[in-house]
This record gives C-alpha cells, structure tokens and sequence, in this order.
C-alpha cells in the first residue's frame, strides 16, 4: 500500500501471508507462568511464542480475590484517573489563564508605550498600526493551523491510551492474585521482535475513524491532547457528553473527529459499540488460546488511518481488495465510497504511477551519497545500525574534515528518506 503525491510515495506499508501484523489483534488468553522477579505473566496466546503481559498491563477484574475487593480496586482506579484527568484540566486551565495574563501586559506596555509616544509624528503612528495589523495577521495564520485536520495515526490513538491508565501504587504482587492457566482476554501492543514475544495488555481499545472505545478502562471520556483549538474540544466534549458510553468504559475523540458532525462522531461511536458486541459474543463461544478480533486487514487499517479529505481517489487492484475496501468505506464513510475505484488496466498498478523502482530501492540496505561515501543500515532486533563509510569521498584535506562532511552529508540524506516513507515496526 503506498500514498503517492503524483510520483512521490508519502506513505509505504505491507503485509505478506507468511507475516501479519498482530499488533492490535485480541485474543483469548491462558496464562503458562508467572514471574515474580519480573511482576509479569507469560501467556499462551496462539502466537509463536509466548507473549508478555506486565502487572501493570492487567485489569483488576482479572486479581483472584473477593469480589468486594475487586470492586474497592476499580473504584480507586476510576478515582485516580479521574483525579489525572482533572488535574491536566487544571494545568492547561493555568497555561490559558497565564497566556492571558502575558497577552493582556503585552497589550499595556503597548498602551503605555503608546501614550508615551502620543507627541511623535503621524509616521510613526502609522507604522505602529501596521505592525499591529501584521500581529493580528499571524493570530489569524495560527487559529487556521489549529483548525486544520491531520490524519489519524497510530501515535495519536496509543498517546491517549497510554495516558489513560497509569496506575496508582499498587498493594498487591502479581504472584498474589494472577495464577497459572488462568484465561484473559488480551490485546497485543507491540509485535513480536527476534527471540522476544509480542507485549500485551488487558486494558483493550478498538480504534474507529473518529473514536477510540476503550471496553474496560476506568475514565468517562476525553478528547484529543493533539486538538488545541478550545472552540473545538468544546465542542466535542459537548458531543462526548451526549453519547451513552457504558459503565467502566472509556471514549476517546481522536485528532481527525476535531471538524466532524455529531453525526459522523455518533455513527463512528455506535460501529465501535457493535464491534465490542461482537467480541463479547466470539469471546463466549471459543476456547483459549484462540483468536477473537483482527485489528483490520492492510486495506481496512490503511483506509482507516491514512485516508482524508485531501486524498482524491482510492485505487485498488484485484477484485476481491476492491470489494473490502468498498464495503469499508460504505461503513465508515458512506460520503466518501465513490473515491474507491476498481483498478483493471492491463498494467500493474504500481508500475502506471511509476513507484515500482522506488519501492525497490527502499529496500536496499546500502544508499550512495554524492561524495562517494555510502550508507548501511542494519536492523537487528534491538536497534536499527546506521553505518556511515567515507568510501571513494577522499577530496578534503584530512580525516576529520572528510568524516564531518560525510557525516553531514549522511544526515541530511538520512532525514529527507524519513520524511517520505514509513517502514513498519
């Protein structure tokens, strides 16, 4: 899958038979060991190895102890995010009331530099008014900015997450109220890398176009940190506040719901209610380990993320793709499903638009630089090596000069081939 800007590829993401993406799948869930020494639980999950859930990671509906505990447990946590919550309103609150107070001494020094000045010439006036006027101008430029709507990204949804649910300081060890062979449901948020499992955790999230519905996670709502305009989260608390969002659940409004209608917000909120509907009922039915819910195959994650008012069409190759994706934006954007076309000429797809080469290159782990140098890059599965050799670049006056020249060089290649792709993991 690539977003192209007539040649130039802007996003880039695969899948392959042999390798899926997990992360964001839900699985039902049995627990093989427990691990005190690193208050964490290893869980069979179907995977290809066993996956890795830290206490911190584990609802306390799941701590094996009487019921009135449990429920005093949830209770605290609830309290303690809200208490989170409350205190970030009450930070930004200060960072409004004193960006207030900065604008409102900025403005008397200039009345009183103003009064001061009353005597000078008309000139002088005049091009205090125009750079009074060119001040306005840059407020109007920086209110269009924060109207404007991103794309939604996979950052901007595991951001709120991660902010939702941090604990408070816990009473309990996980060797005391987790056991072995006991099944959870969990959600994968980190794929499986080398010899090391996939990361899991109980509190789930289903991300939507518009929303995030988080099934068990103790907060009422929010909205966006990356949506600053306060006309707009206003607003879309307004709308949060109108949807019924059950007990001990949690909604998010991502950055790309910031313009949308209570309607599309609503129609968004109501899939996400079915879907969790829908995992409860395959939850009830199976037996663990076993697979509940798939993230969304490449098609379904791409129109979902990527996709924005500022893409005209949706080209897609073969039928039964063009079908997926059609059905997915009937769904989530029914407006919007005349973008997505059946492509059936004869020539491959991606070689019409000419990013075949580009593709293939991305792959290379060695990249030439003008000077003769060159760069290679090694992943391995704790960190991605980048080398850079001086190669046939050997036209400076010494070691040092020819290292920082090609070091810089080496940077500013390495920057502009980050800025147009996006590799996975």
């Amino acid at each position: 899958m690539v977003v192209v800007d007539g040649t130039k590829v802007e996003e880039f993401d695969f899948e392959t038979v042999n390798k899926r993406q997990i992360s964001g799948n839900i699985y039902l869930a049995k627990v093989t060991r427990v691990e005190p020494s690193l208050q964490a639980a290893f869980v069979d999950y179907g995977g290809n190895r066993h996956g890795f859930l830290a206490f911190a990671e584990i609802h306390p509906d799941y701590y094996q102890i009487p019921a009135a505990d449990r429920d005093a447990l949830i209770a605290e946590e609830q309290a303690y995010a809200e208490a989170q919550e409350a205190e970030e309103s009450s930070r930004g609150s200060k960072r409004r009331r004193s960006s207030s107070k900065a604008a409102r001494a900025q403005s008397d020094d200039e009345t009183v530099s103003a009064e001061a000045q009353a005597d000078d010439a008309d000139e002088d006036k005049s091009a205090g008014n125009d750079q009074a006027e060119e001040n306005g101008g840059e407020e109007t430029d920086a209110t269009d900015k924060d109207d404007s709507i991103e794309s939604v990204a996979d950052e901007d949804v595991t951001e709120e997450i991660r902010v939702t649910k941090k604990p408070r300081p816990r009473r309990y060890k996980i060797q005391e109220v987790i056991k072995v062979r006991q099944i959870m449901l969990v959600q994968v948020v980190k794929e499986e890398r080398g010899n090391k499992g996939a990361a899991l955790t109980t509190y789930l999230s289903l991300a939507g176009r518009y929303c995030v519905l988080m099934p068990n996670t103790a907060r009422g709502g929010g909205i966006s940190r990356k949506i600053t305009n306060a006309a707009d989260r206003k607003k879309l608390k307004d709308i949060a506040g109108e949807l019924s969002v059950p007990k001990g659940a949690g909604l998010i409004i991502r950055t790309a719901g910031s313009q949308r209608t209570r309607t599309e917000i609503k129609r968004d909120y109501e899939y996400l209610l079915r879907l969790w509907e829908q995992i409860r009922d395959v939850t009830f039915k199976s037996v663990a380990p076993a697979p509940i819910y798939e993230e969304g195959d490449l098609i379904k994650r791409s129109i979902r993320d990527l996709y924005s008012k500022e893409i005209d069409e949706v080209l897609v190759e073969g039928e039964r793709g063009y079908r997926v994706a059609k059905d997915f934006m009937k769904m989530i954007m029914p407006s919007h499903a005349r973008n997505v076309k059946h492509y059936a000429d004869s020539m491959p797809l991606y070689a019409r638009y000419q990013v075949e080469s580009y593709l293939g290159g991305m792959f290379n782990p060695v990249v030439q630089l003008k000077s003769g140098g060159y760069i290679v890059i090694g992943v391995t599965e704790a960190l991605v090596a980048i080398d850079v050799n001086s190669g046939r670049a050997t036209k400076e006056g010494s070691i040092e000069d020819t290292a920082l020249k090609t070091n810089l060089e080496a940077a500013t290649r390495w920057r502009g081939s980050c800025a147009c792709a996006t590799l996975p993991g």
